[in-house]
């Protein structure tokens, strides 16, 4: 056997032993050289255990249920909601010393903070992703409600020459107010464009709050709004990994086991799109926050903590991977967010988490998420636990709360309350901010809350006064 046939049979092989899923990567190793291997397909459950077997992992602990009669029912008693009190404090470096300046902040253990997350948590984003062109395929200029706005319809072509069989096409809508003398401010929310998608045989979405929708209440400030769709970025499931960004970056093969998950692909979508707001005069571009409500509201607070170009975010009912402590037993654990339907969301390392390890053993929670944000304001918010108890609003609370020493070391002022409040109280004098609404699992209640706390952040440009021409 000469030595191009010795080197095949070895790559052949060293493939096969990487992944259980052998036939696939056994078909894909044995594409001829001149062709690109086709990206291959796994389901989330196949893709699931590959992950376990490189963590060398058997079984997981399952996660809570929703339904309260279930053997696995989530906990909603707070006197058993702490099994592990103690937090990791982010104001410790890595050898034992204490942060006492904000240049040892910024250059050292901010610096540690990062690596933690992206080897244990949400995973890394490679160093030299694709490049996106941003195209203008519609401009409409309509009214909301009454004030006159301009749309702008886009498309973020990902520059895919690297792997022409994965095209990824990022979806992006802008509206901004034209009775303005200058760029305005935007609010860019995770979401969908047109119609909300439903699941065949889901019930309708409740119907909206009366008054304003928030993106009139944006607009009575002078201010714009955005909307980027997380799916044309990132399908929101683990089949999809070998495809999107991900598998773009990664020529369609499986995922290494600190490879980004989707929330950090996600969360890079979104600083592609500040990338076109900072080329769009109509755009404040240094005064651009971000929105989004319960996954998406994971990716707003993940948006947030890595891309310091952002100047404000509203994280609403973002949870187990969000902002809620992961230490906390109450609603969503660590073992639901490492179970099929949402491990694809993190890194695969975040797995073993939910066994053999335990919660005490992360090395990190939420509360150092929530502390790179800073020193930019931040507004998190959830229902009541009647309706939205899952997202767990008082473990969030709890996170802002160790999370502000670290604005206060950085000149600015974290939570105003160190008690968790009465349901429908604001929290908005520091710049951290918190307030549990009465509703469910929405944003709505919250809107003209966070638009008050944002005021003190952005500025408008001055409005232009309706033409007087024809009037008598």
């Amino acid at each position: 056997m000469n030595k191009t046939r010795r080197y095949r049979r070895m790559t052949l092989l060293l493939a096969i032993a990487l992944c259980p899923i052998s036939q696939a990567l056994a078909q894909t190793a044995s594409s001829p050289a001149t062709t690109l291997p086709a990206p291959i397909h796994l389901t989330a459950e196949q893709d699931h255990q590959r992950t376990m077997e490189l963590l060398s992992i058997t079984t997981l602990r399952p996660g809570r249920s929703g339904k309260p009669d279930a053997p696995n029912a989530a906990n909603y008693d707070e006197s058993k909601a702490n099994p592990v009190p103690d937090l990791p404090d982010p104001l410790i470096l890595d050898n034992g010393k204490r942060v006492t300046s904000a240049k040892v902040w910024w250059n050292q253990r901010r610096p540690q903070i990062v690596e933690l997350f992206d080897r244990e948590i949400y995973g890394r984003v490679p160093k030299d992703t694709p490049k996106v062109r941003w195209e203008v395929t519609a401009t409409k200029h309509t009214t909301n409600g009454d004030i006159p706005i301009t749309t702008k319809t886009l498309i973020g072509h990902v520059d895919n020459s690297s792997y022409p069989l994965i095209t990824v096409d990022i979806q992006l809508e802008l509206t901004t107010p034209d009775n303005v003398t200058g760029p305005v401010p935007v609010m860019m929310e995770f979401g969908f464009i047109g119609p909300f998608p439903r699941r065949p045989g889901a019930p309708a979405p409740p119907p909206p709050p009366p008054g304003p929708t928030w993106q009139q209440q944006v607009l009575a400030k002078s201010w714009g709004y955005a909307v980027i769709v997380p799916g044309s970025i990132q399908a929101d499931n683990g089949a999809g990994l070998t495809e999107g960004i991900i598998g773009l970056c990664n020529k369609g093969q499986p995922r290494k086991l600190d490879d980004w998950g989707a929330l950090r692909a996600w969360a890079w979508g979104a600083s592609r799109a500040l990338d076109y707001f900072e080329t769009d005069k109509a755009v404040n571009a240094k005064q651009v926050g971000v929105e989004g409500h319960s996954r998406y509201g994971k990716a707003t607070l993940v948006t947030m903590a890595y891309d310091q170009r952002f100047a404000i975010a509203y994280v609403s009912s973002s949870g187990e991977g969000g902002a809620k402590l992961n230490r906390r037993d109450w609603g969503e654990i660590v073992e639901n967010v490492a179970a099929i339907n949402e491990y694809h969301w993190m890194a695969g390392n975040f797995l073993k988490y939910a066994g053999p390890l335990q919660w005490k053993d992360l090395p990190i929670d939420s509360h150092e998420l929530i502390a790179l944000c800073a020193p930019r304001p931040v507004f998190i918010g959830a229902g009541a636990t009647n309706g939205d108890g899952w997202v767990d609003a008082k473990g969030m609370f709890m996170a802002a709360a160790d999370a502000s020493p670290v604005y206060t070391l950085l000149g600015k002022k974290g939570l105003d309350a160190t008690t968790f409040p009465p349901i429908e109280t604001p929290l908005i004098g520091g710049d951290l901010s918190f307030r549990q609404h009465g509703g469910g699992h929405t944003p709505a209640p919250n809107w003209p809350t966070f638009i008050t706390f944002a005021s003190r952040y952005f500025k408008s440009p001055p409005s232009t006064k309706p033409s007087s021409a024809g009037a008598n």
